[in-house]
């Protein structure tokens, strides 16, 4: 039985898969109108902060003012989902918490509410989706070897390019096909200084939020896509902030031919991206085929020519999708992607203009700082904060703009969820972060 069939056949039974979601901002509100039209599948509990928007997100998919309960305690929330309503808490680990709820998802751009919301799941023995990269470049490791522990089970959803290339390079490797990149589609061009003001009127266009459309242009967004593909695939970046050249569809698998094709490629299994229209919002993963009996089908097939060819996904969908690896984690215990042993890549705090003492550091996309990629054992040697820990931090010292942004260099939360899962993560390897895969 496949997910549409499985669906089906739970709304027929009037027994759908109940989820509980943190997040009612853009993408949690979005979820839920998802989820809306999904046979077989019901947001039952719904986490946070403002419990105002979680209920106006409810509101909006038509469910009725009466049918939806506020509820901080396992009892009263348990009572209404078994009397057919929905939930709205504060409490972001409420949902792990109640035998009601089947499987819990994390919508959110946020690594502390991410971290949060998963300690919650494993600690009471929920599966977990993501549809939160941060929280997984950021803690995914850790997470996931907890989850394993616990027998939970731990996943980052499609929708989100790392999720839908995952779908893609599993396509290409279960094939025997040689990777030489994977990668992804900038939706614009890379502008590291980028800031709130630099993009609003463009981000007034879109009806989105300002810091949101930044962290998209100043490359944050790319470094955490990548950073979390690099994490699963054991692909690797070829330098610093990866090399993001200019391409198409048609010239895509000669840019990324390897060096001695007259490409830009060093080694087989990179990760990087390209930018231009062409090819922005897709996912891609380019191959070497050696075997002339199959690249002369390729050629046929329009996929390329010559000995390096490109399978091209065109688009993804964010949050639209991830009900299908929620279903397939829930029915099946399917993970759509998790992060490998050991990391590969994890993405550093730049400084976007000068830091002083006391400065308490901005979130995502803000004025402060942008996130760049790099080997993890570069990122241990340089100290480098991970950007992921960076929103809220405070300044202890002063960084120059354009410089990294280090452990010693803010204070952290330590009582958080996010930087105390951090911490276990890198002690597991702070002895030998050598161990690391090179190209």
């Amino acid at each position: 039985m496949n997910v549409r069939q499985a669906l089906q056949q739970r709304q027929a039974e009037g027994r759908p898969i109940r989820v509980g979601a943190t997040g009612a901002d853009w993408m949690g509100s979005g979820f839920v109108a998802q989820m809306a039209h999904v046979p077989g599948m019901v947001v039952a509990v719904l986490a946070h902060d403002d419990i105002a928007a979680a209920r106006d997100a409810f509101l909006r998919t038509g469910v009725a003012a009466g049918d939806i309960v506020e509820a901080s305690a396992a009892g009263p929330a348990t009572d209404a989902i078994r009397a057919g309503k929905r939930v709205v808490t504060g409490d972001v680990g409420l949902a792990a918490q109640l035998a009601t709820v089947d499987i819990v998802a994390d919508v959110t751009f946020s690594p502390a509410t991410g971290a949060q919301t998963a300690e919650a799941c494993i600690r009471h023995g929920k599966d977990i989706v993501l549809v939160n990269i941060e929280a997984d470049v950021t803690v995914g490791h850790i997470l996931h070897r907890r989850a394993v522990e616990a027998g939970v089970l731990y996943t980052v959803s499609s929708g989100d390019e790392p999720g839908c290339l995952m779908e893609l390079y599993n396509f290409v490797t279960s094939l025997g096909m040689e990777i030489i990149v994977i990668g992804k589609g900038k939706n614009n061009p890379l502008d590291p200084t980028a800031t709130p003001d630099t993009v609003a009127e463009s981000a007034r266009r879109v009806d989105k939020d300002p810091y949101q459309v930044a962290s998209y242009v100043d490359g944050t967004k790319t470094m955490f896509e990548m950073t979390c593909a690099a994490n699963a695939t054991g692909c690797v970046p070829m330098r610093r902030g990866m090399i993001g050249p200019e391409a198409t569809l048609e010239t895509v698998s000669r840019v990324f031919a390897l060096k001695e094709d007259g490409g830009l490629t060093e080694f087989p299994g990179a990760v990087d991206f390209v930018q231009g229209n062409a090819m922005a919002g897709g996912v891609f993963v380019t191959v070497r085929v050696t075997d002339p009996r199959l690249r002369a089908d390729l050629e046929y097939l329009k996929v390329g020519r010559g000995q390096y060819f490109t399978f091209f996904r065109p688009y993804h969908l964010w949050f639209i999708e991830a009900p299908i690896s929620i279903a397939r984690a829930c029915l099946f215990r399917e993970a759509t992607l998790t992060p490998l042993e050991r990391p590969i890549a994890d993405i550093m705090t730049v400084a976007k203009r000068a830091l002083n003492p006391g400065q308490r550091l901005d979130g995502f996309g803000g004025y402060d700082y942008h996130g760049v990629m790099d080997r993890v054992a570069e990122v241990f040697a340089l100290g480098g904060l991970p950007v992921g820990l960076a929103p809220g931090a405070v300044m202890r010292r002063p960084v120059a703009a354009g410089d990294i942004v280090t452990w010693d260099d803010v204070a952290l939360d330590e009582s958080s969820a996010v930087v105390r899962w951090r911490r276990q993560q890198d002690a597991l390897w702070a002895d030998d972060p050598s161990g690391i895969i090179q190209k």
